[in-house]
């Protein structure tokens, strides 16, 4: 008897019984064995597949190219073992699929990487006033910063966050940093932003300026002088100046930057929640030249950049690891940033405001509707940034108007932060078919300023409730929306699960969750969210390779402690794009 090797292309190899001497009439009629040949079989450690309500473990997984080929016990898998075959002995360890990204700003991570960290701890070290005017001051011994400083002639900090900070900081601050240059930093809600005299002049921002449609300009107390802080619109037209500023090789630094903090963090599949003109172009330059190492999935900016919807990279497959997913809509702001549209007022108002103050919408009803009808009409998947309940509800009657003028079809809406959602409009969601993907990270990094400063109790205890959400019959997905926390998978499952606050506080016991359900919210449910439950999300047979290995199983650790869990590899269609050092 002798045995022939025969390549079956790009599907793998196929083993054929051919035999010297004459076969019997059994044997003619039998068919070849066919075995599909691995790249890799992973073995030795809990490979938890995410597929159905309770967890399931697999003793081994094997893959070929960008596909998983087989799930199931070790003795099967090896039968796809052939010469080349790496054979991986997890020696312990977990292997989950990758995390799929439900909500952030990928392009926006990249400008985060390049310009100084305003972050307060445990993500950067700006607890202070002060401490922001010396990170600043030595932003250009830098090499990355100063090469950003030298394009654009723009000294740029990203994630002060005044509930950790002295005092708010103002124009007279960033003076100190420079009055030559222009400074800016932006808010760690990606929603505000304080500018030095210069880049208000540079922006054309005075005395005599009107606040925006959606936004506002903040006043020096008793006059109309700004104070330098600038809100939701009127912080994004100065952004978007800027970012006219920032050239091709910078944006090419820049994406490459965010993707490997993505990787590093488990994710195989990246969000731009909100992509403008020049943050589509990167990723489609990234594309074109093979250079994105992760899916990256964009929502166009439906009110400034719905132009390239018509883009051939809108589709529901990837080309190059890109795709256009649909739109992105803004109704309201931040809720720690106090510019988010609430019905009941701020536990504490900011400055210069009153009482009664709810925050603001921005857009009009009407308008409001008229964009969610549009998409509706195109066929655009829409997400909509609404935290501030009064958003939530302009968002649903919206999206019950257009499924009552069109038709319901399954077309996944998706409700982005949706934080202070009342429990009356939970229910409003499944009957409107709308995906709620919420943000209990927040729980963590801004728990004990929403209790004590934005909402108060009882409302900040159901800020992202995820078990309301369970209980009515539904299912969510959890995000960070880096750059507004770094795109810390484990900061984002720790918070899901324990929504303990900065000072070990829970907040809303009620609303915690299981480690598998956080999982659940990072995985297979968030690859429903964007329509690619089928090729993501869990390890199964034909779905992508989409792999991470962590030190230990999240299923078997205290609740406590997984915010301490290490990534180890991370695989993206097969390939390894992140391996920690030891």
């Amino acid at each position: 008897m002798k045995w022939h090797w025969m390549i079956a292309g790009a599907v793998g190899l196929t083993l054929t019984g051919c035999f010297s001497e004459k076969p019997t009439q059994s044997e003619a009629v039998s068919k070849p064995l066919a075995v599909t040949a691995a790249d890799r079989i992973y073995f030795g450690g809990d490979i938890l597949t995410m597929e159905g309500d309770t967890p399931q473990y697999a003793e081994a997984i094997a893959t070929l190219g960008e596909k998983i080929i087989f799930v199931g016990d070790k003795k099967s898998a090896m039968a796809h073992k052939f010469g080349k075959t790496a054979l991986i002995d997890l020696k312990g360890k977990a292997l989950l699929p990758g995390f799929v990204d439900p909500h952030s700003h990928v392009y926006g991570v990249g400008l985060q990487a390049v310009v100084a960290n305003v972050l307060p701890p445990p993500d950067g070290k700006a607890n202070t006033v002060d401490s922001i005017i010396e990170i600043l001051k030595a932003a250009d011994q830098d090499q990355t910063q100063r090469v950003f400083i030298e394009k654009t002639g723009w000294i740029l900090g990203f994630g002060y966050d005044d509930a950790e900070l002295d005092r708010y900081p103002t124009k007279e601050d960033l003076d100190k940093v420079s009055t030559d240059k222009p400074v800016l930093i932006v808010h760690t809600s990606g929603h505000l932003s304080v500018a030095n005299s210069k880049a208000l002049e540079l922006s054309g921002i005075n005395a005599e300026s009107p606040n925006p449609e959606g936004g506002v300009i903040r006043r020096i107390e008793g006059s109309k002088e700004p104070n330098g802080v600038l809100e939701e619109n009127a912080h994004f037209a100065v952004l978007f100046s800027l970012n006219k500023l920032i050239d091709q090789s910078l944006q090419d630094t820049m994406l490459e930057a965010a993707q490997k903090m993505y990787a590093k963090f488990g994710y195989t599949t990246a969000q731009e929640g909100r992509a403008t003109t020049d943050g589509y172009e990167a990723l489609k330059r990234a594309s074109t030249k093979g250079q994105l190492l992760i899916d990256v999935v964009a929502y166009a900016d439906m009110v400034t950049s719905s132009d390239f919807m018509t883009s051939l990279y809108n589709a529901p497959t990837y080309t190059n690891h890109f795709r256009i997913g649909g739109v992105k809509l803004n109704f309201d702001g931040s809720p720690q940033g106090k510019t988010a549209w609430l019905t009941q007022p701020y536990f504490h108002p900011p400055h210069g405001q009153n009482n009664e103050y709810v925050g603001y919408p921005t857009f009009k009803d009407e308008t409001a509707y008229n964009y969610v009808e549009t998409a509706f009409k195109n066929d655009w998947q829409v997400l909509t940034h609404a935290n501030g309940d009064a958003a939530i509800e302009q968002f649903i009657t919206a999206v019950e108007k257009a499924n009552s003028k069109l038709g319901k079809k399954d077309r996944r809406p998706v409700l982005i932060h949706g934080q202070t959602i009342r429990q009356d409009q939970v229910a409003r969601l499944k009957d409107a078919g709308i995906f709620p993907a919420l943000f209990p990270m927040h729980t963590f990094y801004w728990g004990d300023w929403h209790r004590d400063s934005v909402l108060g109790l009882p409302r900040a205890d159901f800020i992202s409730p995820t078990k309301a959400i369970l209980d009515a019959g539904m299912v969510f997905s959890s995000h960070h929306d880096a750059p507004v926390a770094l795109p810390s998978s484990f900061r984002v499952l720790d918070a899901t699960v324990n929504r303990t606050t900065r000072t070990h506080k829970v907040l809303g016991p009620d609303q915690r969750v299981d480690a598998y359900t956080g999982l659940k919210s990072m995985t297979i449910w968030p690859a429903y969210q964007h329509f690619e439950e089928h090729s993501k999300g869990s390890l199964k047979e034909g779905k992508q390779a989409d792999l991470i290995i962590l030190n230990k199983n999240p299923l078997k650790v205290a609740p406590e402690t997984l915010k301490d869990l290490q990534v180890i590899e991370t695989i993206s269609r097969g390939d390894t794009v992140y391996r920690r050092s030891e």
